[in-house]
């Protein structure tokens, strides 16, 4: 009998401790910056928009869809890159973590106007 009440403190300890613990998880889950989403649309020889502003920490999701044909989007000084698709939402997610002005850039052939196509990224305070 002894046991069992033990046991039963114990429990009850436990969900105290796993009720406390779960509310600090949501308070600091909801302390975390909400992600931003930033729509992109590609065409022939464009992004649009060609310049994205974003805050340093920032999270944010990159929405690409392509108007016309496979593009490609390349942020090399972030180490990221992805392949647009035509009828195809693609997602990059990016929190960056450094100021300043980073090109981007189609990666993929797209035509005589392809080495123009590219946008700035800039990352500000």
């Amino acid at each position: 009998m002894r046991f069992q009440m033990n046991r039963r403190r114990l429990t009850g300890a436990a969900v105290l401790i796993a009720a406390g613990c779960g509310g600090f998880l949501a308070a600091a889950h909801s302390a975390l910056p909400k992600e931003r989403v930033i729509k992109i649309t590609t065409k022939r020889f464009e992004y649009n928009p060609s310049v994205i502003t974003l805050k340093k920490g920032e999270p944010v999701t990159l929405e690409f869809e392509a108007l016309d044909i496979v593009m490609g989007f390349k942020l090399p000084d972030f180490g990221v890159r992805t392949d647009v698709i035509p009828g195809k939402k693609t997602r990059l997610h990016l929190v960056p973590m450094k100021t300043g002005t980073f090109v981007f850039l189609c990666d993929i052939f797209c035509g005589a106007g392809h080495e123009d196509m590219n946008g700035k990224l800039v990352v500000v305070e």
